[in-house]
């Protein structure tokens, strides 16, 4: 597995754990924790921190964001792994601009099939993809990562 994907997979773990418990609970203990017992030689644990604290950080805007682009989901009936999915995507997707948006909407499907219900991956992809697309036609200038 890349070091990315791993890396996600683990923030993902780490999210939903967090999410589980009502978000209470300290995310560099369950990030150390899941490292120590599902990668234990990982070495990019950086990049999993930086992600979790992001979409803590950003936790209400990102929520508004999914309330917009999946109104007929209400945030809490989603499940606690898409709407995790959907968090990290969506911070990817609109905050990180190191990240291609193309390569945070495969991340955030792989993960949704991987970690999700049968219908997860189609679901992120028309949530993600429907966003992206808005952010093409609100700044099709825009240098969105190609």
């Amino acid at each position: 597995m890349a070091n990315r994907h791993l890396a996600r997979t683990i923030a993902l773990q780490t999210l939903y754990e967090w999410d589980f418990n009502n978000q209470h609970g300290n995310p560099e203990q369950l990030i150390k924790r899941n490292i120590e017992e599902f990668a234990p030689e990982f070495d990019d644990q950086q990049f999993s921190e930086q992600l979790v604290k992001h979409v803590q950080e950003n936790l209400a805007k990102l929520d508004a964001v999914i309330r917009e682009y999946a109104p007929e989901w209400p945030l809490e009936q989603i499940t606690v792994v898409d709407r995790n999915v959907l968090r990290i995507g969506i911070y990817e997707l609109q905050y990180d601009k190191e990240i291609p948006p193309k390569v945070a909407i495969n991340e955030a499907i792989e993960l949704a099939k991987t970690f999700g219900g049968p219908s997860s991956g189609k679901f992120i992809n028309g949530v993600l993809g429907t966003i992206y697309k808005q952010m093409e036609a609100t700044n099709p200038h825009a240098n969105h990562n190609p």
